[in-house]
């Protein structure tokens, strides 16, 4: 399904506050989650026994481009989700495995120094319904993928979009939105504005990978969330 271009323009424009106080996790249910069928056919989950698992390779960010960057790894992480799907007149259970690697950096602030500034590669399964590839993060507008890294931060508002431009994502060119946001550091009581990089999601073999970063503006980040999205590599997994 193709998102009506007024109907997105109407999202990016309507209130920053209802957008995210939803606040949802990098990998949580209803966002990258919405994946059903991960490379199978509406036949084949009607006719399959037992429940149909799928799960998703992973993104990382090389070492190379780390010690350049500044940013370390902070924990890869699996998420897998499940939902009773119908086809054929048939139900049967379908778990799909989502992956997100998540790396941060400390920034100095008030005299301080707070891991605020994040980057992520969010790793989700290709979907396939009768033949057809579906990519569920596509769907999403630029300012839903923006909540997928503000779980980080606390008390978000006055989201705006700001300036866009391209770069290379897994040999492909990606498209970059940037936004400004007011945001409270998670546990330190600290506000500031943030500047968010939110990716196109990318295609690579079975998976689509979304690269996203926030950090605070003050900081002036964006080049190396340049090179953090030019160093991803991915990685399928090999049971699918």
């Amino acid at each position: 399904m193709n998102r009506d271009p007024t109907a997105e323009h109407d999202a990016e424009t309507s209130d920053a506050s209802d957008a995210v106080t939803r606040r949802r996790a990098l990998a949580a249910g209803g966002a990258v989650g919405l994946a059903s069928l991960a490379g199978c056919t509406a036949f084949e989950v009607a006719t399959g026994e037992g429940p149909a698992e799928f799960a998703a390779g992973t993104a990382t960010v090389a070492d190379a481009t780390l010690s350049e960057s500044g940013y370390e790894l902070n924990e890869v992480s699996e998420e897998t989700l499940s939902r009773e799907v119908e086809a054929a007149g048939q139900t049967r259970e379908v778990r799909v495995t989502n992956t997100v690697a998540e790396y941060d950096k400390a920034v100095e602030l008030f005299g301080e120094r707070y891991q605020a500034a994040v980057f992520a590669a969010v790793t989700t399964p290709q979907i396939e319904v009768l033949g057809r590839a579906l990519n569920p993060i596509a769907e999403f507008s630029t300012r839903e993928r923006a909540e997928l890294i503000l779980s980080r931060f606390e008390g978000v508002g006055d989201l705006e979009r700001g300036s866009e431009y391209s770069t290379e994502v897994l040999d492909s060119d990606a498209g970059v939105v940037v936004y400004t946001a007011d945001a409270e550091i998670e546990g330190t009581g600290v506000t500031t504005e943030l500047e968010l990089h939110i990716g196109e999601p990318v295609g690579v073999g079975s998976d689509f990978v979304l690269p996203l970063a926030a950090y605070p503006a003050a900081f002036s980040d964006g080049e190396n969330v340049r090179r953090m999205m030019n160093g991803i590599e991915h990685e399928p997994n090999e049971e699918n």
